[in-house]
């Protein structure tokens, strides 16, 4: 039994980010999505790190999310 998603599309598309001109959404923000805690999303995301590239924001990209 999978949970509807209670978060629009426009809302999902204000929550992406250009940043070095790859297309990004912050941890935080794809938890609330999933609803899920951001810990654990980070631990799947380590789990299976083959599925995601390598990306880190500096301290000043991080204040401008």
């Amino acid at each position: 039994m999978s949970k509807e998603l209670s978060i629009s599309q426009h809302q999902i598309v204000k929550q992406i980010f250009t940043i070095r001109g790859i297309q990004i959404m912050i941890d935080r923000d794809l938890a609330e999505i999933y609803q899920a805690k951001t810990k654990v999303l980070n631990q799947a995301v380590k789990r299976n790190i083959d599925r995601f590239p390598e990306f880190q924001l500096s301290e000043n990209e991080k204040n401008h999310c």
